[in-house]
C-alpha cells in the first residue's frame, strides 16, 4: 500500500485510539472507581495509580506525535483559514493542560500531592477539558469551508452570494 495513505490512517487511528482508552479509562476511574474506593487504604490507590500510569504516559506521547503529524498533514488544506488555526491552537493548549493534569494525577512527586489529594475534582476538570477538546475536534473536522485563491471563504458566505 501507498505510505501517503497508510501513515495518515495509522496516525488518525492512533490518535483516536488513545482518546478512547485515556478518556474512557479516566471516566471509569472518576465515575466508578473513585467513589467505590474512597474509604480504601492508600496502598490500593497507589497500586491503581501505578498501573494506570503505564497507559497515561505512553498515551500522552502517542497523542503528541500523532496530533502534530495530523496537524502538519492538514495544514495545506487550511491555508488562510484563521478560524481553523484558532480552534486547533486552542485545542492544542487545552490538550497540554490535560496532559499535565493527567501526568500529575498518576505521578508521585511531593510537590503535586495537593492535586492528588483532591483527585476526584481534578480528574473531573481534566475530563471536562477533554470533552471540550473532542467538541472542537469534531467541529473543525466537519465544518464546511472552501479555500479559494489562497484565502478562506466560509461556505455560508459563498451560498449567501
Amino acid at each position: 500500500m501507498d505510505t501517503e495513505f497508510v501513515l495518515p490512517v495509522v496516525s488518525r487511528w492512533a490518535h483516536i485510539g488513545c482518546a478512547i482508552v485515556l478518556i474512557g479509562g479516566s471516566t471509569f476511574i472518576w465515575l466508578v472507581l473513585q467513589p467505590l474506593l474512597k474509604d480504601e487504604n492508600s496502598d490500593l490507590h497507589d497500586r491503581i495509580r501505578n498501573r494506570w500510569k503505564k497507559f497515561v504516559h505512553p498515551g500522552v506521547l502517542i497523542f503528541l506525535i500523532s496530533g502534530i503529524y495530523n496537524y502538519v498533514q492538514a495544514l495545506p488544506s487550511h491555508k488562510g483559514d484563521s478560524l481553523y488555526h484558532a480552534l486547533v491552537g486552542t485545542k492544542f493548549l487545552l490538550a497540554l493542560a490535560v496532559f499535565v493534569l493527567a501526568c500529575i494525577l498518576v505521578g508521585s512527586k511531593p510537590g503535586t500531592q495537593k492535586i492528588r489529594d483532591n483527585a476526584r475534582q481534578w480528574l473531573g476538570i481534566t475530563l471536562f477539558l477533554a470533552v471540550v477538546i473532542v467538541g472542537i475536534s469534531g467541529f473543525v473536522k466537519i465544518r464546511p469551508y472552501t479555500v479559494s485563491e489562497g484565502s478562506f471563504q466560509a461556505e455560508t458566505e459563498i451560498l449567501s452570494d
